[in-house]
């Protein structure tokens, strides 16, 4: 099983989901998102995986997400996508998925989930 995490090596949570996957032997590709951000394609692919929204996975709490002054109520999805790959800050995480599925890692145990143990 080939497993691939957006990683942020400062999230707790992050580091809390990869250490659930390498503890579960699973061979896991780690994508520092922020220094190598998902195209949007790969960020729609991810977002159908996690049968999710652009607006589930921003992270509105985020100081870019205010600096940006983003209105939820106008932007279309394909804007926020934009927004998200141009500033993978706003991108929750982690992500965790594979060739069919994806979790959030929020919390940690998520990743349960995806590795079926």
């Amino acid at each position: 099983m080939s497993i691939s995490i957006f990683h942020n090596p400062r999230c707790s949570k992050s580091r809390q989901s990869l250490d659930i996957l390498e503890n579960n032997g699973v061979n896991t590709k780690v994508i520092l998102y922020l220094q190598s951000p998902p195209s949007a394609s790969e960020l729609k692919k991810i977002l159908n995986k996690l049968k999710m929204s652009p607006l589930d996975i921003v992270r509105k709490g985020e100081s870019r997400f205010k600096e940006l002054a983003i209105s939820l109520e106008s932007i279309s999805e394909e804007e926020l996508i934009t927004l998200m790959v141009e500033n993978p800050i706003l991108i929750e995480r982690p992500i965790i998925f594979d060739e069919k599925r994806a979790v959030i890692g929020r919390p940690p145990e998520n990743t349960l989930n995806l590795i079926d143990c």
